[in-house]
C-alpha cells in the first residue's frame, strides 16, 4: 500500500502549496482521491502513469478538492484515453462536470460514469475482489464523505514444503490456498492448517477530509493501519475551526487514538501558518504516531 501526496494544505493553492489530492496504490490499483487545482501538474511530477486512474473519489464539493477534476478530464481527452473513467462524488457533481464540457463544446472521447452520492449513512460504492470502498460520513459546511480502503483477505500461502511432503498434486494448490482442506487418495484429509501458512495482514487505509471534531466515525475506522485527517487549526485556534467545521491537530489525534489507528498523518493545513511542525507536536499530546503530509511526500505500507 502506496499513498502519494499530491496536495495537503487548505482553501487555496500558493506558490509553494498545492489544495488537496493524493494517490492510493494498493492491489493493483490507483485510486485518486480528491483533485485540487494543480493535481496534474503534481501527478506528472510524482510520475504517476494518467491511463492507470480509473477512479477518482471527490469528498465533497468545495473548490480546493475538485476544481483541479475538469482540467484532468479534459487531459485524458487530449491524450487520447478511451477507458471508463469512474467518478464518485456528491449529487451535483455530474451537473457541474458536463456543463462545463458542454458549454466548452469539450465532450470526452471516453465514458464518464458518475457515481452520485447523497446517503448520510455508511455505503460500499466499490468493490471488487481485492479491494472494497466504503463512505465515511463526516460533518462540514456541505455534504462531505470520507473513504475507507480496505483489501480484502488474501489467499493463504502455501507451506511448499508440507504440500510435497503429502505429494499433492499441482491442480489442488489454488484450493489449499483459498483455505480447502485435501482428501488423499488414501481417504485421510489433511486440514489446510497443515498445508499453509496465514496470510499477510490486509491492510486497511481511511481518508477523512473536511470536518468538525466528529467521534461518529470513530466505530468504523476502528484499527485501521492508516488515518489521514484534517488538521486545518491548532487547538489555539479551535473556535475558529467549530465556526467553519475543520478540526484541530489535537481533535485529529484524539480520534486517531480512540479508534487505536495504527499511524495518523495529519493533512489540510490552515497556510496562515508559518511553520507546521506545531501540528505534529500538538497532536502527540494525544497519540504518539504521528507524521505530517506535505506535497510530493510518499507513504509506503508494507
Amino acid at each position: 500500500m502506496k499513498l502519494t501526496i499530491l496536495g495537503c494544505y487548505a482553501a487555496t493553492p500558493t506558490k509553494h502549496t498545492n489544495p488537496t489530492a493524493q494517490v492510493l496504490e494498493i492491489r493493483n490499483h490507483i485510486f485518486l482521491i480528491d483533485c485540487g487545482e494543480g493535481t496534474q501538474v503534481e501527478l506528472r511530477r510524482s510520475k504517476v502513469k494518467f491511463s492507470r486512474i480509473k477512479h477518482v473519489f471527490i469528498s465533497h464539493l468545495h473548490g480546493d478538492h475538485f476544481y483541479g477534476l475538469i482540467g484532468l478530464i479534459s487531459t485524458f481527452m487530449l491524450l487520447g484515453r478511451d477507458t471508463d473513467l469512474h467518478i464518485y462524488g456528491p449529487k451535483g457533481l455530474k451537473e457541474l462536470t458536463l456543463l462545463q464540457l458542454k458549454l466548452t463544446k469539450s465532450w470526452t472521447s471516453y465514458t464518464l460514469c458518475f457515481h452520485e452520492l447523497e446517503s448520510k449513512e455508511s455505503e460500499v460504492i466499490f468493490e471488487d475482489d481485492k479491494v472494497t470502498v466504503t463512505t465515511i460520513p463526516l460533518d462540514h459546511r456541505v455534504y462531505t464523505n470520507g473513504f475507507l480502503f480496505k483489501e480484502k483477505e488474501k489467499e493463504r500461502q502455501l507451506n511448499v514444503g508440507a504440500v510435497l511432503n503429502y505429494e499433492i498434486e499441482k491442480c489442488y494448490y489454488q484450493n489449499i490456498k483459498k483455505g480447502r482442506d485435501i482428501t488423499l487418495d488414501s481417504g485421510e484429509i489433511i486440514p489446510n492448517e497443515k498445508l499453509t501458512f496465514d496470510p499477510p495482514k490486509s491492510k486497511g487505509y481511511a481518508f477523512c477530509s473536511d470536518t468538525i471534531y466528529f467521534p461518529k466515525i470513530i466505530d468504523q475506522i476502528k484499527n485501521v493501519d492508516v488515518l489521514y485527517h484534517e488538521a486545518t487549526f491548532l487547538d489555539k485556534h479551535d473556535q475558529l475551526a467549530t465556526k467553519t467545521k475543520h478540526t484541530t491537530a489535537k481533535q485529529a489525534a484524539m480520534i486517531a487514538k480512540q479508534a487505536s489507528i495504527g499511524q495518523l498523518i495529519l493533512g489540510h493545513f490552515s497556510t496562515r501558518y508559518d511553520g507546521f511542525n506545531e501540528f505534529k507536536e500538538e497532536a502527540q499530546t494525544v497519540f504518539e504516531n504521528v507524521v505530517l503530509a506535505d506535497d510530493g511526500k510518499v507513504f509506503e505500507f508494507n
